[in-house]
């Protein structure tokens, strides 16, 4: 009682309740109404799995035999006439078979009758598959809502898992009432669930993938009438073949992870065969099949891979590795046209790649983020400072339009990726590599003017990286700038004005949406400081190695000697 006159006299908590939830619908609305319309779907394919099986009160007919003593009581709930093929009648309501009393050949046939009839459906099968498949959903949308995966789930990854769940669950359903596929062992031989995951894991990272497995086994056990075998193959079968290709770089290589995954499925089925005891008898033409069906899992994958990379603009590892070409189109133009800037973004690819080896995110996602980082810069490079030779633009014009110039550069760059159609992981680190961070020089120099001069109108418009890569791309945009104005660059120095960059970072919050801990804050500093004490290492003075600046008129006396030579060539012909 007590805690019911808490809950009635605080109607405040009651309201942040709601309040909580209606905020975690508007954020997951569109999961929510994906995982519905994903749960109808396999709804009316369970349906006609219920409808079509050959079963009484969730039993199947093979649990039942002639004088056999019932354990159960059945009733016909509706009518169902005689006709040729089996000729006993049903009445609605009728008492099939009676608990303790054995069945007589006459019940058998009812039974028969009732589980051949396409008009007799088994409510009660169809209510058990209808609540597993509800709690598979619930748990399908708790994984992907909840998880740390370390990136944005967009809505086009569930969908394709959908799709690939509902494929799935289709052939395993209908398959088994094949003759053919009818056996446990059989049947895994005709079901795509490791094409399924291979694109998965390339598409959108392992830990998407396993947990992707795990769920379209469960699924298979569902569509199989509760086989065993064929759940445990598909779950062997899927995380296998999501861990052969974690580590692959080249298109070649999936077809070595093919002739791997074949080996493997004929493996696990030859485990499952010892372990439930079965015959070998016919196991050599099902070897034969889980064989080509794991081989043909990875060629199939290879080809419906560059199709939906582009479909669905994803950051596989494929397509990651065409964008880190440098001999591309765009890379050229930026060489050409902001060699500065070029530059720049292949020496913070070197920092941001080594730093995401030593923390344990994706070298190659930040590599290519990095290459791409600055390619707004490309239509105004003379105004930033990488590009400059001499002249400052920014002397000529104040510091309001200078930063506007200089904050351009973000939004031209996030034009310029959609244009190119490159992945969303990429755009990201684009558009969040400054952050809403202030641009200092220009804020200082504008406050000097004005003392009342609003910070906000000198901050970069984007928000703090929402990634691990993203943040990585920042710290080594911001280290790689400024390490260029340190003197005398040694190892200890270059640890101590790090630091210094990356606490400004942290005390303006830009690190705070990126699920970086401090512990990998300090390996990234120790992997920019090993690469930058290398880049920036002294060097010894060659012998007879002269000054450029000094002796100028000795210079010049060269100078014209050598046109001197040169004209005397072009008159000797």
């Amino acid at each position: 009682m007590k805690n019911r006159n808490k809950i009635n006299d605080n109607p405040s908590g009651i309201a942040d309740i709601l309040k909580r939830t209606g905020g975690f619908i508007k954020k997951n609305y569109k999961l929510i109404l994906l995982c519905i319309i994903g749960f109808g779907a396999v709804s009316a394919l369970n349906f006609f799995n219920v409808a079509t099986s050959q079963t009484i009160a969730s039993f199947t007919l093979d649990d039942f035999e002639i004088d056999q003593i019932a354990d159960r009581t059945i009733y016909a709930n509706k009518s169902i006439p005689a006709d040729e093929d089996n000729p006993v009648s049903i009445e609605a309501g009728e008492k099939i078979i009676r608990k303790g009393f054995p069945i007589t050949a006459e019940s058998y046939a009812k039974l028969k009758k009732m589980a051949e009839s396409p008009v007799y459906l088994d409510y009660r099968a169809f209510s058990n598959s209808e609540l597993y498949l509800l709690i598979l959903a619930c748990i399908w949308f708790l994984l992907f809502a909840f998880l740390p995966f370390g990136r944005k789930i967009q809505m086009r990854e569930i969908v394709l898992q959908v799709v690939f769940f509902l494929c799935v669950y289709a052939v395993a359903a209908f398959g088994s009432k094949t003759q053919m596929f009818s056996s446990p062992y059989a049947l895994p031989v005709i079901i795509p669930a490791a094409l399924c995951v291979l694109l998965e894991a390339i598409l959108y990272g392992q830990l998407s993938a396993v947990l992707f497995s795990v769920l379209l086994a469960f699924g298979v056990f569902n569509a199989s009438q509760w086989g065993i075998v064929p759940f445990l193959y598909t779950l062997f079968s899927c995380i296998a073949a999501a861990n052969i290709v974690r580590r692959i770089e080249k298109r070649i290589d999936m077809v070595i992870a093919s002739m791997v995954l074949a080996m493997l499925d004929m493996v696990f089925m030859i485990l499952l065969t010892v372990i439930f005891n079965e015959t070998f008898a016919s196991m050599p033409k099902i070897l034969g099949g889980v064989a080509f069906n794991g081989f043909i899992s990875g060629i199939l994958a290879l080809g419906f891979l560059t199709p939906l990379e582009l479909l669905l603009n994803t950051a596989s590892v494929f397509r990651l590795m065409d964008l880190s070409d440098l001999n591309n189109p765009l890379m050229r133009k930026m060489m050409l046209t902001a060699s500065g800037t070029y530059a720049h973004s292949l020496m913070v690819a070197q920092l941001a790649e080594s730093a995401c080896r030593e923390i344990g995110a994706n070298p190659l996602m930040a590599r290519v983020g990095a290459y791409y980082h600055d390619i707004g810069k490309m239509d105004q490079s003379e105004y930033f400072v990488e590009n400059q030779t001499g002249v400052n633009k920014h002397d000529e014009i104040n510091p309001s339009l200078s930063v506007a110039v200089i904050k351009s550069h973000v939004k031209k760059g996030i034009e310029k990726a959609y244009q190119l159609h490159l992945p969303q992981q990429i755009i990201d680190i684009i558009a969040e590599h400054h952050g809403n961070s202030v641009i200092a020089y220009f804020y200082n120099e504008a406050k000097e003017k004005d003392p009342n001069v609003n910070p906000e109108d000198f901050a970069y418009n984007g928000i703090p990286p929402s990634t691990r890569e993203s943040a990585v791309v920042m710290l080594a945009d911001t280290v790689e700038a400024a390490c260029r104005t340190l003197d005398n660059p040694s190892a200890t120095r270059l640890d101590k004005f790090i630091q210094g960059l990356f606490s400004a970072k942290v005390e303006h919050k830009q690190l705070d949406n990126s699920d970086l801990t401090f512990r990998d804050v300090s390996k990234i500093k120790e992997a920019f400081v090993q690469l930058l004490a290398g880049y920036y290492h002294n060097r010894i003075e060659y012998p007879n190695q002269k000054n450029p600046d000094a002796g100028t008129q000795k210079g010049a006396k060269d100078v014209k000697l050598g046109e001197k030579t040169l004209n005397e060539v072009k008159n000797n012909g």
